[in-house]
């Protein structure tokens, strides 16, 4: 049985296919005032710091109870439920090791 598919997502993806390349120098900036040099010095980098150590990403399959249940002793100890299965996956590889 085919899925069925939303048709706001249809409608998304044929406007997607529809609209074209808008390159930089046809845009007008002229509207959108220049920034002081007070925003400049309290400006601040966004994302993440390049640590040189980034983990790398990964998808896999985990049954719903199972990470409802690591989701919910993640947040008994405050930090996100990916920190939490890290360091789990962390001390079993150091033990089978």
């Amino acid at each position: 049985m085919a899925k069925r598919r939303s048709a706001s997502l249809v409608c998304d993806r044929q406007a997607g296919k529809s609209a074209r390349h808008i390159p930089d120098s046809s845009i007008d900036f002229s509207d959108i005032p220049e920034s002081t040099d007070l925003e400049l010095r309290r400006a601040r980098p966004v994302g993440r710091p390049n640590s040189g150590e980034a983990k790398q990403l990964i998808a896999i399959r985990i049954h719903p109870r199972v990470l409802a249940k690591l989701r919910r002793l993640a947040g008994q100890q405050k930090k996100p439920y990916q920190t939490l299965i890290h360091e789990i996956l962390e001390r079993a590889a150091r033990n089978v090791a």
